[in-house]
């Protein structure tokens, strides 16, 4: 992914969650459904990802694994739960003498608790709308095509807090998207990132 995609993505994303907190200063709190600024946070996730779909005929020139990237944008809506808006690329991976690769936008419910001190864990569940392209050679028993598609994610992790604003994350992730000819197939992904909260 491009670095200026990469920084659209994240000043978007950035300004979506900070909607919210405006809001909030500017209604009353007996009125307001919108959660009190200091519960909104922004976040990127670089790790590694794997493909579950299938080589094809011939094993030769595939692999399973590629970078991925997460950027993402959440609030708190109490002091457990919380909802997250993110948008991942998992990545290109080599398939069927040619290319395979998936990204897509994901709305997750988050439930996070305190474990000691700084650190706490969290576990998050909802839907990704993916898209995926997939290009091969003829014969290689690797469909061709684009597909896309709404599937199940969730995923688990740790974070540690090194100031009240700032925190890092350890997580694994999976998220289900159809790819052409083989239906729905879970790209995972074990990640390191960094969380701002304003």
């Amino acid at each position: 992914m491009k670095v200026r995609h990469l920084f659209l993505w994240t000043a978007a994303l950035a300004a979506m969650a900070s909607a919210p907190a405006a809001q909030a200063q500017d209604s009353s709190p007996s009125r307001s459904i919108v959660p009190p600024a200091g519960r909104g946070y922004v976040g990127l996730s670089l790790g590694r990802s794997r493909y579950s779909v299938p080589c094809g005929v011939t094993s030769l020139n595939c692999d399973s694994t590629d970078s991925s990237v997460q950027i993402s944008a959440g609030s708190m809506l109490g002091n457990f739960w919380g909802v997250e808006l993110g948008y991942l690329d998992m990545g290109r991976i080599s398939r069927g003498g040619g290319t395979t690769k998936a990204q897509g936008l994901n709305l997750s419910v988050v439930g996070k608790a305190p474990v000691w001190q700084s650190l706490g864990v969290f576990g998050k569940i909802g839907t990704t709308y993916g898209r995926t392209d997939t290009s091969a050679l003829l014969g290689s028993g690797v469909n061709n095509g684009t597909d896309r598609g709404f599937g199940l994610s969730y995923g688990a992790g740790v974070s540690y807090d090194f100031t009240p604003q700032l925190s890092a994350t350890l997580a694994w992730d999976s998220h289900d998207f159809h790819f052409a000819g083989s239906g729905r197939d879970p790209v995972r992904s074990t990640s390191l990132g960094l969380q701002y909260k304003y």
